[in-house]
């Protein structure tokens, strides 16, 4: 088993750091990479659909950004304990007929000793924006880091 640092007890700086590399390796929209911070038995829920394991994580990640074009995510810690992260997130994608949404959600995460996340649950609404309305264009800079983002 590969160990994914920062690894449990998660003080703040390491939750933090967890989020953010999250937000990093779901930026690049590759399902594989995006599928090793996950035990091979990994469970989650995402919205309304069940996923168990990395072959199916990776398989739901595929039609995901297949159907969310130019999807770009921003995560924010919420919470942390030992070996859980609370994060909120938003991100804003279009569809194949040009319409863009902003995605709104919270995830709760639950890590083994090894770093690595043995489940995740998320709860997602999808609003309507206008192109004008984008404020997600790449993923962040440095100098975006840590910073937090608006409600709506």
């Amino acid at each position: 088993m590969n160990a994914s640092p920062p690894l449990p007890p998660f003080n703040r700086e390491a939750a933090l750091q967890k989020v953010q590399g999250a937000e990093d390796a779901w930026n690049t929209r590759d399902p594989h990479r995006v599928a090793l911070a996950y035990t091979q038995d990994s469970v989650w829920r995402n919205r309304d659909t069940f996923v168990h394991g990395r072959d199916e994580i990776i398989a739901f990640l595929t039609g995901k950004w297949e159907r969310e074009l130019d999807y770009v995510l921003r995560k924010g810690l919420w919470a942390f304990g030992d070996d859980r992260i609370a994060v909120r997130f938003q991100y804003e994608w279009h569809d194949a007929a040009g319409s863009w949404f902003r995605s709104y959600g919270n995830e709760l995460w639950e890590f083994d000793a090894e770093g690595l996340m043995l489940r995740r649950e998320a709860s997602i609404n999808d609003v309507p924006i206008s192109e004008s309305d984008r404020r997600y264009f790449a993923p962040r800079t440095e100098a975006e880091r840590g910073q937090d983002f608006p409600l709506w």
